[in-house]
């Protein structure tokens, strides 16, 4: 975690005092961002014949989740490659020679990606580093940038231009078979754009404000989203959430159900054999407040694309609502407490 350059300032609207983040430019340029990173630079084309690992931490690992989703999903389940933590994979299990590993690193400066690289590379296996601009000097076989670093800590354009990046990567790899998915990716900016077009979730904030812990579910590739999700409201809104699976939420975890909590749900984008309804009925009845996540009318819209485009398109509406969720509850999305004693200088003793 690092202290965003430039913290949550104050502007007047309509003679209102608002508290105006970094975090708020960074996803209202996400459309824009995100088109850059599909028109930069080539990606190298990667061997399916040969072991394939993505990696990385917190919302990288989300954005590695969904890269290895896209494969297994595309090449009809003949590849299943894994998604693991930098920590783990950087001190244990066996690298060989012909793995191709893909590490993201939002700024390509943390510890265990890195240590990562450093051991793939004496293990002589092929590396693939997915970051940002500002670090000179990264490693890995091959550099694939993202963008420019983030200045708000709660990180938003930078994954989902790592997601477009992991997508061309994707779509390189399984090529004829990935056609029709390179051809959606592409429209990913339209709908990010027509996304944000929608008001803000203000209303939605007031209803959750003083809701907790969160609930966050999603099927199928839309837990990635949930568990993102959650990662930015604990970040952003210094709020205990929990992005799951749908069947997860109702094996065990309902018996800490409240009527103090609410759930954000995302609505389902294939068959989830019935689960959405039933889900929200659960809660509903044990008195928690349900926000829907959705195309159509749902309380955070977003625009309808094909299901493995889903990740980029589904979390801007909950971005969006980090921010609203922030100004409400007077947390700082930008510095995510580094700028607030003690986690400033408890969280300064850890080296990430």
């Amino acid at each position: 975690m690092r202290t965003a350059a430039h913290p949550g300032r104050r502007r007047c609207f309509g003679g209102a005092s608002l508290t105006h983040f970094a975090l708020d430019d960074q996803i209202a340029g996400q459309a824009e961002a995100v088109a850059g990173a599909l028109k930069s630079e080539e990606v190298p084309t990667l061997d399916p014949n040969r072991p394939l690992l993505f990696s990385g931490i917190g919302t990288s690992l989300h954005a590695c989740r969904v890269a290895a989703y896209w494969v297994a999903e595309l090449s009809g389940g003949r590849l299943r490659p894994a998604a693991l933590e930098s920590q783990d994979l950087s001190l244990h299990g066996q690298i060989r020679p012909g793995d191709q590993i893909v590490v993201v690193s939002h700024r390509g400066t943390k510890r265990f990606p890195n240590e990562l690289l450093a051991r793939a590379k004496e293990a002589g296996a092929t590396t693939v580093l997915v970051t940002g601009r500002g670090n000179p000097n990264p490693a890995g076989d091959v550099v694939l940038r993202t963008g420019p670093d983030e200045l708000a800590s709660t990180h938003t354009v930078s994954y989902l231009t790592a997601l477009a990046v992991l997508g061309k990567l994707v779509a390189g790899l399984l090529g004829a078979q990935a056609s029709s998915f390179a051809d959606a990716l592409t429209q990913a900016p339209a709908a990010i754009r027509a996304t944000l077009e929608n008001p803000a979730p203000g209303a939605v904030a007031e209803r959750l404000k003083q809701r907790e812990p969160l609930l966050v579910t999603g099927f199928g590739i839309d837990e990635i989203t949930a568990q993102e999700a959650a990662l930015k409201l604990k970040e952003g809104c210094y709020i205990w959430a929990e992005g799951m699976s749908q069947e997860f939420s109702l094996h065990g975890t309902p018996a800490v159900f409240e009527a103090r909590s609410a759930a954000i749900l995302i609505t389902p984008g294939r068959d989830d054999g019935g689960r959405f309804p039933e889900i929200r009925k659960l809660l509903q009845e044990l008195g928690l407040d349900v926000v829907t996540c959705g195309t159509g009318a749902a309380d955070l819209p977003f625009a309808e694309v094909e299901y493995l485009i889903r990740p980029l398109v589904a979390i801007v509406p909950l971005q969006r609502l980090v921010g609203e969720l922030a100004r409400l509850r007077g947390t700082n999305p930008d510095t995510i407490r580094n700028d607030q004693s003690p986690w400033s200088e408890a969280v300064a003793r850890v080296s990430l």
